[in-house]
């Protein structure tokens, strides 16, 4: 599988565009904004898209998602169903931030564990890793060693968990049980900041250290 990060709005928000090599089908993942900008990107990688992929429902992930999947007439699909109440809240959480006003969202599929998502001949298994957000889930294509990992763990960090219906010891679990165990190899884009492998995190991270440093 191919990728190119775009980094979109003022939340530098790691918007991803993955293709099949073979068939130039396409999904964007977490369009979190600057849907002419991400428009432009998909023409230069000459690709073409065929859905949207969610990883949670905060507004810096699926600001411009309704807007692209209508300009490519493509379905939405994704997070868990948990976050639904994120999703109907998007006015909400555009006046908090003091942005346009996003309308609600509802997508074509809600996803759940062992779900996979077909991106031409990729096959990419969804894992459901709550605890920044209730419903938020992870894509992982075990044949190029990628996960997109949305805000569930980035380098040197995790997720925040201080929003409604966060859950931080849910988080450490979810990346404990579920993401360490695809391997030390598994390069992973998270949804803000560098990519890292989980290798890397799982010997540097501090939050994932058996003794954490009391704040």
């Amino acid at each position: 599988m191919n990728y190119h990060i775009i980094p979109v709005t003022a939340f530098a928000q790691n918007c991803t565009l993955i293709w099949c090599e073979e068939t130039k089908q396409a999904a964007l993942v977490d369009p979190g904004g600057d849907a002419a900008k991400i428009r432009q990107q998909v023409v230069g990688c000459g690709v073409d898209i065929e859905q949207i992929l969610l990883t949670h429902g905060h507004l810096d992930h699926v600001g411009a998602a309704a807007e692209l999947a209508a300009h490519y007439g493509v379905p939405i699909v994704g997070p868990q169903q948990e976050d639904e109440f994120w999703l109907q809240g998007l006015p909400a959480q555009s006046q908090m931030f003091g942005l346009e006003n996003c309308p609600p969202l509802t997508p074509d599929r809600w996803l759940n564990e062992g779900d996979s998502v077909a991106v031409g001949n990729v096959a990419l298994q969804v894992l459901h890793c709550p605890g920044h957000t209730p419903g938020h889930v992870v894509f992982w294509d075990e044949k190029s060693r990628l996960l997109i990992s949305g805000d569930v763990i980035f380098k040197g960090g995790v997720g925040r968990s201080d929003f409604p219906r966060g859950d931080h010891s849910q988080l450490i679990d979810a990346i404990k049980r579920k993401l360490l165990p695809l391997g030390d190899d598994v390069t992973f884009i998270p949804g803000h900041g560098p990519l890292s492998t989980l290798g890397d995190e799982r010997l540097h991270n501090p939050f994932l250290q058996d003794e954490m440093p009391v704040w």
